[in-house]
């Protein structure tokens, strides 16, 4: 029985190992713990010398493996801090190589925008020249029509007038048929 579960309302539940306190100081529940082991053993023997014998072979076995625990926790503690410095670290170099894919994203970002301001740019400038275009080609189209407007007018014009001399030169023909009759 190497832990002790403490149950209290107020405290989350914890397990406390005795290799958690150290081998030189000495707590009650340490003492009463060793005391207790001690009792098992020894009561399990039935000769004084042989008791004896076990109880320093317990105690020094008991000192030997607390002296082990408190070893390979002290590693441990040092190999944690060890770990945090790594982790540290890698932390660091992780966030300069962010740091310069972000910069390196937003000079790519600046130049993305400055050519779709360009673009835009472009754009406006052949929109408008293409408005111009479409302008002067309208207006063009409309110089043309009326031209043509005017031309169909004159020729319905010069029709009339034609068919007033084909009139007129026809009475003329009567005319001096008549008089040469």
């Amino acid at each position: 029985m190497s832990s002790q579960f403490s149950h209290n309302k107020e405290q989350p539940r914890t397990r406390k190992c005795l290799s958690d306190s150290s081998p030189t100081s000495s707590t009650p529940t340490t003492k009463s713990l060793r005391h207790e082991r001690l009792s098992r053993l020894s009561s399990s023997g039935s000769s004084d010398v042989s008791n004896d014998a076990t109880t320093n072979h317990a105690q020094s076995y008991f000192s030997r493996r607390e002296n082990r625990l408190s070893a390979r926790k002290k590693a441990e503690e040092e190999t944690a801090c060890n770990d945090y410095k790594k982790m540290y670290e890698k932390a660091l170099a992780t966030n300069q190589r962010l740091k310069s894919r972000l910069e390196t994203s937003s000079q790519e970002l600046a130049m993305i925008q400055e050519q779709l301001q360009r673009a835009q740019q472009k754009g406006r400038n052949g929109e408008s020249n293409m408005l111009e275009t479409e302008k002067k080609e309208s207006w063009g189209l409309k110089k043309k029509i009326s031209d043509m407007e005017e031309q169909v007018k004159v020729k319905a014009d010069l029709k009339m007038e034609n068919q007033r001399l084909k009139d007129e030169n026809g009475a003329l023909i009567r005319v001096i048929t008549k008089l040469s009759k």
